[in-house]
């Protein structure tokens, strides 16, 4: 009979962009590492930018599957193809791209249906909004995956509650993030919160998700930025987790080369 850990099946969904792809395969290999059954799922091409460094990686014991689901690229209005952020020929298409991320809902919960086991927990990217429905929908967790600091994570909560920024006219002028543990200033334009106006759904759908989600796993260290971890912790409840840098999973030099 199969370990209780065994059965331990995870979710992950990473966004479709090498620095949001990269991240969460290292953190599939340290789950997998705790005896946790893997599946990453993504789109064809980015399918393939992974079965390398996958097969290494199942041949060493790890538990790890890889699910592929097509990407609407012609309902999305993108060239055919065009499946990761690093293949878009034009910025412009940006919106387009990042707006193609809810037509995977429903190939996404089919998926869910059909997985052995049943998968207990879904981890996605912050560009997926639509998995804390899923999530409810399947009576599971979902968590997010943050790439970045705690200290970034930290600032944005502040803004927006706080909506500092709001009363500010100039986008060239400085001022001051309050409730922070040090005096920081920025501009409006430093800020990753102000979207085009074709981004500002996606936008309120992410922050209305980040209320309701589970709980929150960052790519950092509670050492590197201890004051900024525990004001954000504190802000979300404490669920939220560091567990970086997830590249040190990485031991051998083909496998740091071919990420």
């Amino acid at each position: 009979m199969a370990s209780e850990a065994s059965e331990f099946h995870i979710l992950l969904l990473p966004f479709l962009a090498q620095g949001h792809l990269i991240p969460m395969f290292d953190m599939a290999r340290l789950l997998a590492n705790h005896r946790a059954i893997v599946t990453i799922v993504t789109t064809p091409v980015n399918a393939a930018r992974l079965k390398t460094v996958l097969a290494r990686a199942v041949q060493s014991g790890l538990q790890i599957r890889l699910v592929e689901i097509q990407f609407p690229w012609q309902e999305a209005g993108l060239p055919q193809g065009c499946e990761n952020f690093d293949m878009l020929p034009s910025i412009d298409l940006a919106s387009k791209f990042f707006n193609s991320h809810s037509m995977l809902q429903l190939p996404f919960e089919n998926l869910f249906s059909e997985q052995s086991p049943k998968p207990c927990c879904i981890i996605s990217d912050m560009g997926y909004p639509w998995t804390v429905d899923t999530a409810a929908k399947f009576n599971v967790p979902r968590i997010v995956f943050h790439g970045f600091s705690c200290f970034c994570l930290f600032c944005l909560h502040i803004l927006r509650d706080s909506k500092v920024h709001e009363n500010v006219t100039s986008d060239s002028e400085y001022f001051k993030v309050p409730g922070l543990p040090d005096q920081i200033e920025f501009t409006k334009v430093q800020l990753p919160i102000f979207p085009s106006d074709d981004m500002k759904d996606i936008n309120e759908q992410m922050l209305a998700a980040d209320k309701k989600t589970f709980g929150i796993i960052i790519n950092t260290f509670e050492e590197l930025e201890s004051a900024y971890f525990r004001e954000y912790k504190n802000a979300k409840q404490g669920k939220v987790w560091c567990i970086g840098p997830v590249s040190l999973c990485n031991k051998e030099s083909i496998d740091k080369v071919e990420r």
